[in-house]
């Protein structure tokens, strides 16, 4: 059996997924750096240094998501993210209720 793969929709995917994955990560450095300014820790010439970095790292995802035509698929593939994150959350914010709920699943 001769298992065929479509390279274009292969490197599409881990691209979406690379893609991804880096806007998560741009996310919390963007949480971080904003937590260092309302704590007062950046001068002004780091402030400065780190806002212009995160912008340009923000082009840069957006230019390489219309270059390969994936926009669509980040977004899809983030909202999934977002949407087990979420769900992991309010497990470990509300035990109880997941509790209860698992038990009538189970009935």
């Amino acid at each position: 059996m001769t298992l065929k793969v479509d390279e274009d929709n292969l490197k599409n995917g881990i691209l979406t997924l690379v893609v991804t994955l880096v806007e998560v990560i741009q996310e919390a450095l963007e949480n971080q750096a904003v937590r260092r300014l309302e704590g007062g820790d950046l001068t002004d010439e780091e402030q400065e240094r780190l806002g212009n970095a995160l912008l340009e790292l923000d082009m840069a995802m957006e230019q390489i998501k219309k270059d390969h035509g994936i926009t669509g698929s980040v977004a899809d593939l983030r909202r999934g993210l977002d949407e087990v994150v979420d769900e992991v959350v309010d497990k470990l914010i509300n035990p109880e209720r997941w509790a209860r709920e698992r038990g009538k699943a189970i009935r």
